[in-house]
């Protein structure tokens, strides 16, 4: 399986961290990649009340090996389309460092 993680920082912007769970939700099912394509949030809380919460998107990418394309056109496609592209969006592949970690965080969010 190739596996790829796209990870979009929306600061505290929730209406648009929501617009790019409904853009995800709407690929997912146009194109029936309901275990292909998982999206799932982490909220981050600061300590201290003068902040805002912290909203990060993490897009899990698992296609089969003979789908290389398709797994390659998505990877190019979400980055760059609206809200995700302002999101400082981060790659990571498999053989990237800090890819276990953000697997291991991925499985362990709601």
């Amino acid at each position: 399986m190739a596996q790829s993680y796209l990870i979009f920082d929306f600061g505290g912007n929730e209406e648009a961290a929501q617009r790019a769970r409904h853009r995800i939700e709407n690929w997912r099912q146009a194109f029936h990649l309901s275990e292909k394509m998982q999206l799932k949030f982490e909220r981050q809380t600061p300590e201290k009340t003068d902040g805002g919460e912290r909203i990060r998107v993490l897009v899990r990418l698992d296609f089969s090996n003979h789908e290389k394309l398709s797994h390659q056109r998505w990877l190019d496609r979400i980055p760059g389309e609206e809200p995700f592209k302002e999101a400082s969006p981060q790659v990571l592949h498999e053989n990237d460092e800090g890819f276990q970690a953000t697997s291991d965080l991925f499985d362990s969010l709601d």
